[in-house]
């Protein structure tokens, strides 16, 4: 058994940091493109009337920017794909800095948009990104859950949704019109994320690669030992971490395949817990406020884009509340609390948005509303979604479950920045029903079915499914958790 409190060294805060710059990109280009978003439509509008002489039906501008906001999901789903074979091939670190080339080409392409005319470009470089989004999202989490001390595991896996709320903050700042976001300026706003991404390439090659994936994947027991003496600073915590790690690897199979990924009757339960976590942050609302809350306010107030920007400040203030509580709460009640949360504020934002023309003095609560939203999410199914399957799953199961995470992760976002425009014009106020229903389904769910990972170590949690039909839980009042 690993040690049970370890210290932070220069070395593993250096790996943190370096690997978090990505997640800071992605954040960065999810919040760029909310305030100027009639700029760029206008762009789109330019383009078809020098091309065919006449201007686009509002419906197919309509339509052309919610493709344009939804294939960057879209790409990040096809890159999920890739998680496994580069994580596997490469190991982790050096897989997130193959990655990471992606976003430099991506950034490129869309500054080369605004001079080709042409926002076809435009929607190749997001869909680019969309393939980095797809493989960092997965394979940081890996990263940083087989370099972490187990009794920091959770917080430090919660630091890569603060780099991302900090980006998608930095990326509404960068979009307003007081700033880059600009008729003559949103082309060079989009290409700003070359600035973490180089920076990524003069900090992570120089941090240790996983000692999980050195031992168990690669068997260098010499290697996996020199890292984890970077990582740790101090040799006795390296020895009983690896025993652990040793340990660990006599438990597991040398290596899973999809098909036996989806067949393993251990892996069951884990893959159905992954599957409703992430559909039910996805589908509950959050990201349709994320990419069109300034279209929401504008509505409402002249003052929509700093309302926005309110709205990234809690995004990014309530990370950090879920940092500093993920070891001391835990997943579980994070979740929990979240999920019924984001239920009850959809159900009052039904109410609210069907009598505020009524009752026009209501539009300040429906803020608050949103504000609230987004503060449920970040404490528990923002940062924990993206996370958890690493610490369900073995070794070898875990690639594939940071795919799984990442395909229905980036899956949900897709849909959801797809289809909110139109079914809002449908359904009106009754869309966050909706919304309502998936977060409560996700709450009950977690309320019947999910254990507590905190402070734990990754054999002791996959030693609870081994073997097992199903996952022995102590019914006590208060929050299930493992018996």
């Amino acid at each position: 058994m690993a040690s049970k409190e370890s210290h932070l060294t220069a070395t593993l805060l250096t790996s943190i940091l370096g690997a978090v710059l990505g997640p800071l990109q992605i954040g960065y280009h999810t919040g760029n493109v909310n305030a100027p978003a009639k700029i760029i439509e206008e762009f789109f509008n330019s383009t078809w009337r020098t091309r065919h002489n006449q201007s686009m039906t509002d419906h197919s501008l309509t339509l052309l920017w919610s493709l344009s906001v939804s294939i960057k999901d879209f790409g990040a789903l096809l890159g999920s794909l890739g998680v496994k074979y580069l994580a596997d091939s490469y190991g982790r670190r050096n897989s997130i800095l193959i990655a990471n080339c992606l976003s430099v080409a991506a950034a490129c392409i869309m500054f080369a948009s605004k001079a080709r005319e042409s926002f076809e470009v435009l929607i190749l470089g997001r869909m680019v990104f969309g393939l980095f989004c797809g493989l960092v999202m997965s394979l940081n989490p890996l990263y940083i859950q087989e370099v972490s001390p187990t009794n920091l595991r959770g917080a430090f896996a919660t630091l890569n949704q603060v780099s991302l709320t900090s980006g998608i903050l930095m990326g509404m700042v960068a979009g307003l019109e007081t700033t880059l976001g600009t008729k003559s300026n949103w082309a060079m706003m989009l290409s700003l994320s070359l600035i973490p991404a180089l920076t990524q390439y003069l900090v992570l090659p120089f941090c240790p690669e996983s000692p999980r994936y050195l031992l168990i994947n690669q068997g260098e027991e010499r290697k996996a030992e020199t890292a984890l003496l970077r990582l740790r600073g101090h040799a006795d915590k390296v020895s009983c971490e690896l025993a652990e790690i040793k340990e660990e690897a006599e438990h597991t199979q040398t290596g899973v395949t999809i098909r036996d990924f989806f067949q393993k009757r251990s892996y069951r339960q884990p893959i159905l817990i992954v599957l409703l976590i992430n559909l039910g942050s996805q589908l509950s609302g959050f990201n349709a406020i994320i990419n069109y809350s300034t279209k929401m306010f504008q509505a409402k107030f002249d003052e929509a884009n700093y309302l926005t920007l309110g709205v990234g400040a809690v995004n990014v203030t309530f990370t950090l509340v879920a940092f500093f509580f993920m070891e001391k709460a835990g997943r579980r009640k994070l979740l929990l609390i979240g999920f019924l949360s984001i239920g009850v504020c959809n159900l009052l934002m039904t109410i609210v948005d069907s009598v505020l023309h009524l009752v026009p003095e209501l539009r300040n609560l429906q803020v608050l509303l949103v504000f609230c939203v987004v503060s449920a999410y970040e404490l528990g199914p923002g940062p924990i979604s993206w996370f958890i399957a690493a610490e369900l799953f073995d070794q070898p199961g875990r690639p594939i479950a940071m795919a799984f995470t990442s395909m229905v992760n980036w899956g949900g976002k897709f849909v959801l920045a797809l289809l909110f425009p139109p079914l809002l014009k449908i359904c009106g106020a009754y869309v966050y029903l909706i919304f309502m229903a998936v977060a409560l389904l996700a709450f009950i769910f977690m309320w019947l079915h999910l254990p507590e990972t905190k402070g734990r170590t990754f054999d002791d949690i996959a030693e609870e499914f081994r073997g097992a039909e199903g996952i022995p839980l102590h019914n006590s009042n208060g929050f299930n958790t493992f018996t």
